[in-house]
């Protein structure tokens, strides 16, 4: 069977169950074709390609019969497209014969092989001659809509003509075509010998052209559900088919609220072969501050991977979490294997997604095979987080791990909550464009009530990328100051998108950079072994400023840019040496992740060669750590350096910035911070001395204002900088993230595509 449909009023179009029944039938039954026919050009086609609610076609007819593609590949159909080709005058030609008539005005809307025109009813009369006349010269056709509207198209070339020559290329028999309409427009598909049907609310002159017609259904339901009317109707389907039974209902979790994370909240460890688990030993701030919203009684899941190892015995879909303080809280486990993790997470996530997310997409690997066991994993995320939640739960997802979850998890749940946070930097279109698969990630976002991302610049990428694949309209947009730098950094911004419509679906958009664990810092800053170091590297760089720095080992961290700047400042500024000391963890990545091999190689030379060429028996400007160190070693290390110097080439917030202004203002000292303007905390934290990492020269300049820095002055952006932190803790940012995605109204459910404004002109082609 192949069902030949118009897309506006018919199969965009029905009640919500009529259109899950029906997409669900297409997609699924395997002896199905579908062609979309319409009379929207193929750029105003493609933005619906990437809709997960809808099936994929099998071929594409546009521009009212003009142009004809594959579905999968949009290449054009030959040699169907070069016969159209073949008949029509060019663009120009037609525009200029046709133009100049008074009153004709071209529409603004995407189309190809055809012109479109509007012009007032009685003007039309007036000049309908002369333009027949004209495009018989041309030897073009004149199509009418709704008295108002005129295409001229290849002579020959409509809807149904186009339809017949693919169905015949194809050697589809016509008796096993269904085609779908309701305007006037989509006559010729009728006329062209298919059984058809004329969904209900179809244009009562469609009804009126079509009655004679003994092919031809005239529905009751509007939309999908004609269409389910005329395949009963025709007996295209046998009644026994499988694919029409109706899925086995999914059993309902009783999850209120339903986390998605790509880590527990425990770790498990292995001792004497028996899997076990402990709290969270990692400095993390966020999976306290999320686990803190299933203490007062809500319940609640946790979905996260968990390696599948056959050695351990049977693998536990559900455990308890913490029963003791989270009595309602249930860990739901993916079952991954160790190849999918390998590929989903540590290969593609970091060697093709990381790279592009902080704009060095000429980094990026994107492999195919990567790219289908990244869906399979998200599959996964998306059934088990279906299976807890119950009605009308709210979901939410945390980073690009999960970009897919959302689309799969809507066709499973359409009545839930999807709430998206995007932990990673969101670049630019120019850059996120890069993605082979950008249009499947975005239509599976765009299937979330609320998306948030650190920043407004975060958010307004992501309406860029948005607007740059589909039709999108701005519905509220608000003023970025006071709470944030507008036009002081490199990733400030004074007005943010809050809310966009995309077809019919309403997207909530928000800016919440996370905050610190204030709770937890001021616990460790009190523990005596704490107090005790902290003393002891006083003592160890007494008379000398100790400039501080923590990350992973990752190229856009600016760690090698940040030695080269140091370097220069001792050789340009003789009279530090001795005087300051850069202190430097690198935590090293996984042994996995060989991309960052030759990274760490260059950062050991570089050390090696400042320390070499400044050192004496005294001193040594760099002390290097390639380890990880624990979070009460951290926190006294914040305390005692005079300097954070922290220089992301790009970064979505960087929380190390906040943890050592904390730990600072607990400890009742006043810390100078050196941040780059390329990570998104910038643009909140006003009092840090800001530094563009790009620019050896700037680093060196920030580093010395920070080094010779009045103590009134540091006192001042110290006490500055505590208030934002103290203020924007990671307890409110959770809270603020859940109060947005209330307001921001459920959205769920119903899903229809409809055009924008500009597109109405087109509606009934």
């Amino acid at each position: 069977m192949m069902l030949a449909t118009d897309l506006d009023g018919t199969f965009l179009a029905g009640d919500a169950e009529h259109r899950q029944k029906l997409y669900r039938l297409v997609d699924r039954h395997p002896e199905i074709s579908l062609v979309f026919v319409t009379g929207r050009g193929l750029e105003h086609v493609m933005p619906l390609l990437s809709d997960p609610i809808l099936p994929r076609p099998d071929f594409v007819i546009c521009d009212v019969g003009a142009t004809v593609v594959d579905g999968l590949t949009l290449q054009p159909v030959q040699p169907l497209q070069a016969e159209i080709d073949a008949r029509w005058p060019g663009e120009h030609a037609v525009a200029d014969a046709i133009g100049g008539f008074p009153g004709l005005v071209r529409q603004d809307v995407p189309q190809e092989r055809r012109c479109s025109y509007f012009c007032e009813p009685r003007a039309l009369d007036e000049i309908r001659s002369e333009v027949e006349s004209a495009a018989r010269a041309l030897k073009c056709s004149v199509l009418y809509s709704a008295d108002r509207y005129l295409d001229i198209l290849p002579p020959d070339t409509d809807k149904g003509r186009t339809l017949a020559a693919l169905a015949e290329h194809l050697d589809v028999p016509h008796g096993c075509v269904l085609v779908a309409g309701d305007t006037l427009n989509d006559l010729s598909m009728f006329t062209a010998g298919f059984q058809g049907v004329a969904v209900g609310r179809s244009e009562p002159a469609l009804v009126r052209a079509t009655q004679q017609l003994a092919n031809v259904l005239h529905a009751k339901s509007p939309g999908c559900g004609g269409i389910l009317e005329a395949i009963d109707h025709f007996d295209l389907l046998a009644a026994d088919d499988p694919h029409r039974r109706a899925p086995k209902s999914r059993d309902v979790g009783k999850s209120e609220l339903v986390m998605v994370y790509h880590r527990l909240p425990y770790e498990e460890y292995v001792e004497d072969g028996v899997r076990k688990r402990r709290r969270p030993t990692s400095p993390n701030g966020i999976i306290p501050s999320l686990l803190g919203f299933f203490g007062s009684g809500r319940k609640g899941s946790w979905v996260a991977w968990s390696i599948d190892d056959p050695k351990l015995g049977a693998f536990e879909e559900r455990t308890p979490v913490d029963e003791a303080r989270y009595p309602h809280l249930t860990a739901a486990r993916v079952k991954l294997s160790k190849a999918e993790v390998d590929s989903f997470y540590k290969r593609f996530s970091k060697e093709a997604f990381w790279p592009m997310l902080h704009t060095f997409w000429e980094r990026a690997r994107f492999r195919e095979e990567d790219w289908k066991t990244f869906l399979k994993v998200n599959r996964k995320f998306a059934e088990t987080t279906a299976a807890e939640a119950a009605e009308g739960a709210t979901v939410w997802l945390h980073d690009y791990n999960l970009w897919m979850v959302p689309a799969y998890l809507r066709e499973m749940r359409p009545d839930v909550k999807i709430a998206f946070f995007h932990h990673t930097y969101f670049p630019s279109a120019d850059v996120f464009n890069v993605v082979p698969w950008r249009r499947e990630i975005l239509g599976s976002l765009l299937q979330c009530d609320y998306v948030g991302f650190h920043i407004p610049r975060q958010v307004e990428n992501f309406v860029d990328v948005v607007r740059g694949a589909m039709p999108v309209e701005t519905l509220d947009r608000e003023s970025c100051a006071p709470r944030f730098l507008t036009y002081g950094c490199a990733v400030g911004l004074d007005t943010v998108t809050t809310r966009i419509r995309v077809g019919d679906r309403e997207i909530g958009l928000g800016a919440h950079p996370v905050g610190t664990d204030l709770a937890r810092i001021r616990d460790g800053l009190t523990q005596p072994d704490v107090q005790d170091r902290m003393r002891k590297i006083r003592e160890e760089f007494a008379g000398r400023k100790l400039v501080l720095s923590i990350e992973r080992l990752d190229y856009t961290k600016g760690t090698l840019e940040k030695l080269l700047a140091f370097e220069r400042l001792l050789e340009h500024q003789p009279e530090l040496r001795g005087e300051v000391t850069l202190l430097m963890v690198c935590v090293p990545a996984a042994k996995e992740m060989t991309i960052y091999r030759q990274l760490q190689t260059q950062i050991e030379q570089a050390v090696g060669r400042i320390n070499g060429r400044y050192s004496d028996l005294g001193w040594s400007p760099v002390r290097f750590f390639a380890r990880g160190l624990p979070f009460e070693q951290v926190l006294a290390h914040y305390a005692a350096a005079d300097v954070m110097w922290i220089t992301p080439l790009r970064d979505g917030l960087n929380l190390v910035a906040k943890e050592f202004i904390a730990a600072h203002g607990m400890a009742g000292t006043s810390g100078v911070l050196v941040l780059s303007e390329f990570a998104g905390a910038a643009a909140e934290l006003k009092g840090a001395v800001l530094t563009n990492p790009h620019d050896p020269a700037d680093l060196m300049a920030g580093l010395s204002q920070a080094l010779a820095m009045p103590t009134d002055e540091a006192d001042g952006r110290q006490r500055q900088l505590m208030d934002i932190v103290t203020r924007y803790d990671v307890e409110r940012w959770g809270h603020d993230f859940l109060d947005a995605v209330d307001a921001a109204g459920s959205g769920a459910g119903e899903h229809r595509y409809a055009m924008p404004s500009n597109e109405v002109a087109q509606a009934s082609a």
